[in-house]
């Protein structure tokens, strides 16, 4: 099939990919998506975000089951781990999703071209594969999301080096385990493996694990997995790692120079984080320009430097998060169609899903410091929250800042059970520009873990009940 037509191709079926074709065929475009992976969803779905999630789960079951069901007057026996059975229940969460995907295009008659896609200028991409061809469209979307960032030195074979793909699929659970990058992938990952009796050490090149979050919820957080067993080498930076028959054999330095020394384990996981995927989708022969980070260079309305082409998702300026590329889609669909919608990059959360979450929204402390805003913060422990207690999770705290001046609330930061759910009150709270008065003033349900937002926003007015 060869120069078939569309209202748009979109390239890559990721998060950003599908949704902006589903919301593109609601509103009646004749829509294409370039998928070459096997399954739609891309990386999120298929070895991302839903397998680590499913196999987080998982394991705090495990957990849960060897170290906190005593205190609830539950005896359990020995424990036996069944690893294939675990990740045989991962597989079924992962093959749900993406056929459910596949079920939402058929619905919505979207055109999956099986291939990978180059864009050729004027309009068109050529499509390698299954659905070999040329086609055009009157608008094309990069949708092409990001991979692993590699280290320079380390070869990933992804049986002993592994990269975030590969710790998701191993065969056994190893007895040490080193994780090069202490942050959201990185301690996701190795709280898995660590809960599942690996000896995991977090090297981190930077003085704090969770670099981009508020301080701290960083050192608060490193106390807890401290406490759950996981070891942290900070100010460190690997420079080698060599496998062999009995493991792999870490150089490590000092960030700010000295010594070297040498540390091994079975299995090393390199996640120092994941770079724009653009390789091969002919982004120069089209004119689409990147930026000195390698990302897709876009306008305020996501057009690239080339006429008629978008971009939306990791590959562009912007947090990595599958939410972020979705709402950009869906943002980008609904201005192709001469809509006017918005995306407020400030209320766009984040969410680490170890035990306790960590999820935040908005400016950090450091942050507002470094830009001379004024702002009162309010903080709240759940160790005085009533349904913290009785659920025995009362690590953490909620953590409210509010502008002085305007009284909107600019950032909330939560460490603690369910903070992934908790933190959506806040996002909406800066969406629709709320004050920690807004918050306190409305009823929250007792006893909840909710009632630690509540507390925490009258802290900022220094008026808490329960503290």
């Amino acid at each position: 099939m060869s120069d078939q037509a569309f209202d748009i191709i979109i390239i890559g079926a990721g998060p950003g990919g599908y949704t902006m074709a589903i919301r593109c065929a609601q509103l009646g475009m004749k829509t294409a998506v370039v998928e070459s992976r096997a399954t739609l969803g891309g990386t999120c779905l298929n070895v991302g975000c839903i397998p680590s999630k499913a196999l987080l789960q998982s394991s705090e079951h495990f957990h849960a089951a060897g170290h906190g069901f005593a205190t609830h007057g539950i005896k359990v026996g020995k424990l036996d781990l069944d690893l294939p059975a675990m990740m045989k229940q991962k597989q079924s969460v992962v093959d749900a999703s993406t056929k459910g995907i596949e079920f939402l295009f058929k619905k919505n008659k979207i055109t999956w071209l099986k291939g990978t896609g180059k864009l050729l200028g004027g309009g068109k991409v050529e499509v390698s594969g299954e659905s070999k061809g040329t086609y055009s469209a009157k608008h094309i979307v990069i949708a092409t999301g990001s991979e692993v960032t590699p280290l320079k030195g380390i070869e990933i074979d992804e049986k002993q080096v592994v990269s975030s793909t590969g710790a998701l699929t191993l065969g056994g659970v190893p007895k040490t385990m080193v994780v090069i990058g202490g942050g959201v992938i990185g301690l996701e990952l190795g709280s898995v493996w660590s809960r599942l009796g690996a000896d995991v050490t977090v090297v981190e090149f930077l003085d704090r694990i969770l670099p981009t979050n508020d301080g701290e919820v960083s050192k608060q957080m490193q106390r807890i997995l401290t406490k759950q067993g996981m070891k942290f080498k900070l100010s460190t930076k690997v420079t080698a790692a060599k496998a062999g028959k009995g493991g792999v054999t870490l150089t490590l330095e000092p960030a700010a120079g000295g010594a070297a020394e040498e540390m091994k384990a079975d299995v090393v996981l390199v996640s120092i984080g994941r770079r724009p995927y653009t390789a091969g989708v002919g982004l120069e022969a089209a004119g689409v320009q990147l930026d000195e980070r390698g990302r897709v260079k876009t306008d305020g309305h996501f057009q690239t430097t080339a006429p008629g082409v978008y971009a939306i998702g990791d590959c562009i300026a912007g947090p990595m998060l599958a939410h972020k590329a979705e709402e950009e889609g869906v943002v980008l669909a609904e201005m192709l169609a001469g809509q006017k919608p918005h995306i407020n990059y400030d209320a766009i959360p984040s969410v680490v899903y170890t035990w306790p979450e960590v999820a935040a929204v908005g400016k950090t402390e450091e942050e507002l410091k470094a830009a001379g805003v004024a702002y009162k913060a309010g903080k709240f422990p759940f160790t005085a929250n009533a349904r913290a207690r009785a659920m025995t999770m009362t690590d953490g705290f909620v953590k409210i800042l509010e502008d002085e001046k305007t009284k909107k609330v600019v950032g909330a930061h939560i460490i603690g059970p369910d903070a992934g759910h908790l933190i959506q009150e806040l996002v909406m709270a800066i969406e629709f520009g709320a004050s920690a008065e807004d918050i306190y003033r409305t009823c929250h349900a007792h006893p909840a873990l909710t009632e630690a937002v509540k507390e925490a926003a009258l802290a900022v007015d220094g008026r808490t009940i329960n503290i």
